[in-house]
């Protein structure tokens, strides 16, 4: 071994210090790679995130367009139910002056009315029923409230009348007939309920007995 390539004392502990540095460093970079590696997540993963998050938006997507669609139709089918309301309301009161002018000849009057008079009252007659004919066609019903009990959704209550006969509050007089239009209340029946009767629940318990 020449004296170029053999190194002794101080020289050789510099070198061999450099080169434990050297590794040193080598597995410290190593190590920091792997780690980083380590740290970085699994792409398969990231993909069945992406995934279930495109699917819980699609999820929320379809049900606001449900709900969408179901408002849709119900303004739809009020629109088509209750468009014709405020004109249905204006033919009632039409319906209201024909009903006037028929009560304005008293029975009697009628037995013995001429022939001019009688096709008068029946032409006045066939007018309304086809008035309340059309109008129960798009769906206005007429609210059947005498002998039925006071329903304040559905009565107007104007007067009482002392009956010991009937229920308390049982309707024994209509003077203006109620309508409905779908489900909804388009004029409510004004009408007079008995007062001073046994009471409906007293009633239904003594029929029960």
């Amino acid at each position: 071994m020449t004296d170029e390539t053999k190194k002794t004392g101080p020289e050789a502990a510099f070198a061999d210090n450099e080169v434990e540095a050297a590794a040193a460093d080598f597995d410290g970079a190593a190590e920091e790679k792997a780690a980083e590696v380590a740290a970085e997540p699994d792409p398969l993963d990231v993909l069945k995130a992406e995934n279930s998050e495109l699917r819980d938006r699609f999820l929320r997507l379809a049900a606001e367009m449900d709900n969408l669609r179901r408002r849709t139709e119900r303004d739809v089918k009020d629109a088509k139910s209750y468009a014709v309301s405020g004109f249905a309301r204006d033919m009632l009161a039409v319906s209201d002056n024909l009903r006037r002018a028929l009560d304005a000849v008293p029975a009697d009057q009628r037995s013995g009315a001429d022939a001019t008079l009688m096709t008068l009252l029946e032409g006045v007659e066939m007018t309304e029923r086809a008035m309340l004919s059309a109008l129960e066609r798009h769906g206005v019903k007429k609210i059947d409230a005498e002998g039925e009990k006071f329903d304040p959704n559905f009565h107007q209550a104007m007067f009482e009348i002392p009956n010991p006969a009937v229920p308390n509050n049982t309707v024994v007089q209509v003077v203006q007939a109620g309508f409905t239009i779908g489900d909804r209340v388009l004029r409510p029946a004004m009408v007079g309920v008995a007062k001073g009767g046994p009471k409906t629940e007293a009633a239904t318990a003594g029929g029960d007995a």
